[in-house]
């Protein structure tokens, strides 16, 4: 056990030996799967903001019915009875006009507009929860309601919504891609990186299988270089995340206040850093074991 992990620590000593001895090579290489890996992780981390951003949104399907303005509170609690009594709806709630004006003063920087209109503008509502999510049976519905007595405007308000989750699981599905795309590139970069050093190191390779060494003696410190590479490209890709999120919320911000919101794109939990870092490691890894297994079967 003691001799197997000392010809680990020597393997890492010659991976630190070997980068150090080609600075600007590693720092290029680094540079490049930094590069490389930012971008699939910045739209991850996007993502994430977006996510983060309509979380106050229902994709449940959902249908506000909003009365006309010169309708009763009797006429209300009539339609009320009625949409009760509708299979098709799973729930349903009354925001009087009220209650609407209310939450419309406390919206950031609506309060003067509405003191200024002298009246309360918003008829009564009802938001009606649907049991079929199904767009076509919820606009069938929407088109009967439209019909029903006293009813101004029917509106399905989890439309957009709905088409944002589309929308964000074909980003995902783009970023994944991206990543399966720039991961074959990053193994086929550490690939060649590893074939020059094996080359450099061709005769004392070869000295080495001659005098009994094995084949994971001869991997193994480049194992390490590849892993190392990797991590490195991984931190890189971090730094840039960082930098670049950093940069964008000074715009983020102005926006985010001008609707009274605070909101900022967060950096990457630590999780997901940490998978990032070790994705990259893989990659080098793999670049290692494909081109050092490539070396030992041509010779």
């Amino acid at each position: 056990m003691r001799a197997w992990l000392r010809q680990h620590r020597q393997a890492l000593a010659a991976a630190f030996g070997k980068i150090g001895a080609q600075k600007a090579a590693a720092a290029l290489n680094a540079l490049v799967i930094g590069i490389a890996l930012s971008l699939p992780a910045g739209g991850y981390a996007l993502l994430g903001g977006l996510r983060a951003a309509t979380a106050g949104a229902a994709l449940e399907p959902q249908l506000s019915l909003f009365l006309r303005a010169d309708a009763t509170r009797a006429d209300a609690e009539a339609l009320g009875a009625r949409l009760k009594g509708d299979a098709r709806l799973r729930g349903l709630r009354f925001v009087p006009r009220e209650q609407a004006l209310k939450e419309l003063q406390s919206s950031e920087g609506l309060a003067e507009v509405v003191a200024a209109l002298g009246r309360n503008p918003l008829p009564d509502a009802f938001v009606l929860r649907p049991i079929s999510p199904d767009p076509t049976a919820i606009e069938a519905l929407a088109e009967e309601l439209r019909a029903l007595p006293r009813v101004a405007h029917v509106q399905a308000d989890s439309a957009w919504a709905r088409r944002l989750g589309a929308l964000a699981g074909t980003a995902r599905l783009a970023i994944a891609l991206l990543a399966a795309l720039l991961a074959f590139g990053l193994v086929a970069i550490t690939f060649n990186t590893i074939r020059l050093q094996i080359l450099t190191q061709r005769a004392e390779i070869e000295i080495s299988k001659l005098i009994g060494a094995t084949d994971a003696f001869i991997r193994r410190p480049f194992f390490y270089l590849g892993a190392l590479q990797g991590l490195a490209g991984g931190l890189v890709a971090l730094a840039i995340l960082w930098g670049s999120l950093t940069a964008l919320n000074v715009g983020v911000a102005d926006l985010a206040a001008s609707y009274g919101s605070d909101f900022r794109l967060a950096f990457l939990a630590p999780g997901d850093a940490l998978a990032v870092l070790l994705f990259s490691v893989g990659l080098g890894w793999l670049g290692a074991y494909l081109s050092v297994s490539k070396y030992l079967l041509e010779i």
